[in-house]
């Protein structure tokens, strides 16, 4: 068929009011195919042919544009068919086909679809001015098909040049097709009742094609709006907006509008960019990250995007009120990321657009931000909440945001020269600063564990080296603005030596006291690093110096050694090159050796570092926790987290990412502590309660105590393990019993607090407050520093347990019977009428059988570490001998002091408890002031008496190997 007969076949659309609206349809459906194909062949697919294989940039964009509109025209045309195909169906079967099989009524996705990606494809087209590159190639040949075109096509409308004609052909059915639809439609609604099973299919079918109509006319608007604008504009601007995926929705020539401070000369806005043109400058701001608010008057609207503030000022109230809306609209079709159907402004809900966003953008103002990429969200043109931020040198950060700030934790990576290394910053920030507590690791050299304040290590901090550092160290203690300042200790692995005391600006200065790999013990002054004035060092053996020293810690100048044996050297000392340590003085053999517990006297530290402020920097966090109320987002960045290690993340390949041990949310986390806490009042639930929650690394009082075991083993482990220290670690478990016992206190008042109630006073008696702590919090928290505490108390007690073994060694020699004797025990006493003897047994030499139940009560000691507990044992050993004693006499019978010592001694060498002086001198040191002269005060008087004699008594070290009677009298 030609093309003048084509055309005259299918422009004239026939009569269908006397056909039912499904034969119209067919007729209508059958009419557009014919000319979706005439268009295919006559008109696009000879444009594809005016140059199929152009060479400069604009031809290929052509193009690619009309191979876009060929293909889009196929899809359509296939659709038309399909559809004409159901309604033949449907006319030759009307009973075994229902209406829902029509594709005009039961493909409603795939018809918007495919008239949506027509409709851009032309428009597109239009933008960039397609037609008017083809028309020029080949004139003569469209001018004689746009008159063959004028002659055939009734309705159409082909006024004007050839390309305009070529856009009238290719749009105009479309257009005409979709406004015969509409009441077709109607009319097949106008059959049915609204109980049909098909009436909803109608309804949405003609609405759809009510507002293909719609959106056609308006993107028809767009496109020639665009075009037109390109007319207006230098080349390099036309080049660079008048693109087909630009389409202008509001021109400040048309309703004019200023923006300022930038005092643009013209103002548009497309679809998905606001753009400024100032002279030759451009400037382009994404719809995603444009923020729109009223402005201080009537004709005035503020635009916020990421790196400017603009004010949008109209003529008129009219003006601001159609920009505004404009824009308004145009932000959230951006936002969407696709066009709003049918109109602008008629998209999905919300109608205003959110303030909360997720965009990618990169920032180009000079700044710490420039060239910097964030992804994430965004709130009134800043970041603000979870994020990326990457700048091109390779740095990154990843977290939370709060106006444009690192605000909340993240991690932020800084590559280093090396390949693969960098530094890994997993912290808390406030206001673009790390601020609270953070884990950072520099490099592949070094790990701080601790707070920041304003960027800077400060407060408590743990910074250690890697193992393969040319001077491995540990340092755990205080910090003040990246230095390390105020308590802290520091192990240097390389000189076998550890440091206990005051720093400043990074060196030690103040008191302070060096514990040596040898043993060796210094106390003094310390400054710029160097101890200065008077000091003692305190050797293994118990040698005392007393005077000044060098800067290698070398007795120099004036002072005096008492030696172990009680010898002493007064004078003054000194050393060289070669010669070793020498003196000149006076020495004084005279003295007798000292006696052990006057030795144990000289703990180092004690007084010099006033326990309540050594580690003010654990406490003072959890009291700015309790303080601020104990809100669970502040939790992290106050009490710490554990995160992965930065070896982990790059195994993982999760650069960005932060796997910490609490992925609930806190703050519902810590409103479920606070009320359980009120459950648990009366003491033995308190007891249980505080027992759980200390065990527990996520309760508050849980993560204060790991720290505070963290500086406990800092001290006293390893190097620290020193007897000289004893005294320094008991009172500040006691101090950190008392800390602990006010932060229960503190998470009570809170949680009164926020159940309205009234925080409750507590005493202000300093010894009941000591009671509470001694009888409900120190027996739970000293299990956590027992280990550390109680090798102070072996190494500090060595001495005087290895007499006390040794005399335990010697009265095992002695059958029961001799023993009792040797001890003074009156025979009416000794439990021996219920002893069960073979035939060729005597009891004068039975062994280890007589008071059996108080000696395996006694050796229980061992089995607890809670002062309480073991007192108790001891008690229950007392019973135990006078229920024994009783059963011997037949009646009940109370022990006097005199007869109940030397029992208690029976008993307490026949259990053999390994150092048993170390075990009474913790008790003695923890117990309960409650039991101060009291009946476990005594008891635990008698068995000390026991163990004083054992050791103290010489005849019994001097036992011979065999025991003789005669030879103790």
């Amino acid at each position: 068929m030609g093309l003048a007969s084509g055309l005259a076949l299918i422009c004239t659309y026939p009569e269908v009011t006397m056909c039912s609206p499904e034969e119209a349809l067919l007729k209508l459906e059958d009419a557009f195919l014919a000319k979706l194909a005439l268009i295919n062949t006559h008109i696009l697919q000879p444009l594809l042919l005016v140059d199929p294989e152009p060479s400069e940039p604009r031809g290929q964009e052509c193009l690619q544009l009309l191979q876009q509109l060929h293909r889009s025209s196929q899809q359509l045309w296939q659709l038309t068919k399909q559809s004409l195909q159901s309604l033949q169906r449907r006319l030759c079967q009307p009973r075994t086909t229902g209406l829902e099989s029509l594709v005009l009524l039961g493909s409603a996705d795939r018809i918007l679809q495919v008239h949506l990606e027509y409709i851009e494809s032309y428009t597109s087209c239009v933008v960039v001015q397609v037609f008017q590159q083809v028309a020029k190639r080949n004139r003569e040949y469209w001018q004689i098909q746009s008159r063959l075109l004028q002659k055939h096509l009734s309705g159409v409308s082909f006024e004007g040049p050839v390309d305009a004609l070529l856009g009238q052909a290719l749009h105009q059915p479309l257009a005409q097709h979709l406004q015969q639809c509409v009441p077709l439609l109607l009319r097949l609604r106008g059959t049915l009742g609204e109980s049909h099973p098909a009436w909803e299919l109608v309804m949405n079918a003609i609405t759809l094609h009510g507002n293909l109509q719609s959106f056609l006319g308006q993107e028809l608007d767009q496109a020639a709006a665009t075009q037109a604008l390109g007319h207006s504009l230098r080349n390099h601007l036309k080049d660079m907006l008048c693109t087909p995926a630009h389409r202008l929705l509001q021109d400040s020539q048309d309703i004019p509008v200023r923006a300022t401070p930038l005092q643009a000369e013209r103002v548009l806005l497309f679809d998905d960019t606001l753009v400024l043109l100032q002279g030759p400058s451009v400037h382009s701001f994404d719809l995603r990250l444009v923020w729109v608010h009223p402005g201080q008057d009537r004709c005035t609207f503020c635009v916020l995007t990421p790196e400017e503030e603009l004010s949008l000022r109209a003529r008129d109230s009219l003006g601001r009120a159609v920009w505004q809306r404009k824009v308004s609209q145009a932000v959230c079709q951006a936002l969407r990321g696709k066009k709003d159907f049918p109109v602008l402004g008629a998209g999905l809900a919300p109608s205003e657009p959110p303030a909360c966003r997720s965009v990618a953008y990169t920032f180009c103002a000079e700044g710490r931000l420039c060239r910097a990429t964030y992804e994430g969200e965004w709130r009134s043109g800043k970041p603000h909440g979870k994020g990326t931020l990457k700048w091109p040198d390779g740095r990154n950060h990843v977290g939370n945001f709060r106006w444009g700030l690192e605000h909340g934790f993240g991690i932020y990576l800084v590559p280093k020269a090396t390949e693969d290394t960098f530094d890994c910053y997993k912290c808390h920030w406030e206001e673009g600063r790390m601020s609270g507590y953070g884990i950072c690791e520099y490099g592949s050299v070094e790990v701080y564990k601790g707070y920041f304040q304003a960027g800077l290590r400060h407060g408590f901090g743990v910074l250690d080296s890697a193992p393969q550092a040319a001077r491995p160290f540990r340092y755990t203690g205080h910090w003040e603005k990246d230095q390390r300042s105020g308590y802290g200790i520091q192990e240097d692995s390389n000189r076998g030596e550890r440091y206990i005391g005051m720093w400043q600006t990074d060196q030690r200065h103040g008191p302070g006291v060096v514990v040596t790999q040898a043993g060796v013990c210094y106390q003094g002054t310390f400054q710029a690093d160097k101890m200065v004035g008077p000091g003692i060092l305190l050797s293994e053996d118990d040698s005392l110096y007393e005077g000044t020293f060098s800067r290698d810690l070398t007795p120099e100048g004036k002072g005096k050694i008492t030696f172990s044996t009680g010898f002493t050297l007064e004078g003054s000392f000194g050393s060289g090159t070669g010669r070793g340590l020498y003196t000149q003085g006076v020495l004084d053999t005279a003295a007798l050796p000292p006696d052990p517990s006057s030795t144990r006297k000289r703990q180092l530290g004690v007084g010099a570092f006033p326990v309540e402020s050594r580690w003010l920097g654990v406490y003072r966090p959890f009291q700015d926790f309790v303080l601020a109320g104990c809100p669970g987002e502040l939790q992290e960045a106050l009490l710490g987290f554990h995160a992965q290690s930065r070896r982990e993340l790059r195994r993982d390949q999760h650069y960005l990412s932060c796997v910490r041990n609490c992925p609930e949310d806190e703050a519902g986390r810590m409103e479920d502590i606070l009320d359980e806490l009120l459950w648990y009042r009366e003491p033995a639930a308190l007891q249980q309660y505080l027992r759980k929650a200390l065990r527990s690394a996520r309760h508050p009082l849980g993560k204060l105590l790991r720290t505070l075991m963290l500086t406990f083993q800092a001290t006293y482990t390893g190097l620290g393990a020193n007897k000289h220290l004893q005294g320094l670690a008991q009172e500040e478990v006691k101090q950190h019993a008392r800390e602990l016992w006010a932060a229960y206190r503190g998470l009570l008042q809170v949680a009164l607090q926020r159940k309205g109630r009234a925080p409750e006073e507590e005493s202000e008696d300093t010894e009941i407050r000591d009671m509470q702590v001694h009888g409900l919090m120190l027996p739970l928290v000293l299990p956590s520093f027992y280990s550390e505490l109680f090798t102070l108390y072996l190494l500090l007690h060595e001495r005087e347990d290895a007499l006390y073994s040794q005399g335990i060694t010697n009265l095992s020699l002695f059958p029961d019977t001799k023993l009792l004797e040797f001890l003074d025990v009156h025979k009416h006493l000794w439990p021996l009428k219920d002893l069960q003897l073979t035939s060729n047994q005597r009891s004068s030499l039975v062994r280890d059988k007589c008071f059996l139940s108080a000696i395996e009560c006694l050796q229980k000691i061992i089995t607890t570490v809670d002062p309480r507990e073991k007192l108790g044992m001891l008690e229950k050993t007392c019973r135990e001998i006078e229920a024994t004693v009783s059963h011997v006499l037949g009646r009940e019978h109370k022990l006097p002091m005199d007869d109940l010592l030397p029992l208690l001694l029976y008993v307490v060498s026949r259990a053999r408890i390994q150092h048993l002086g170390a075990e009474i001198h913790l008790i003695r040191d923890m117990m309960d002031p409650v039991h101060t002269s009291g009946l476990y005060d005594f008891m635990l008087t008698a068995l000390e008496s026991c163990y004083e004699h054992i050791w103290k008594d010489m005849r019994l070290r001097r036992l011979p190997g065999h025991w003789d009677l005669r030879s103790l009298c």
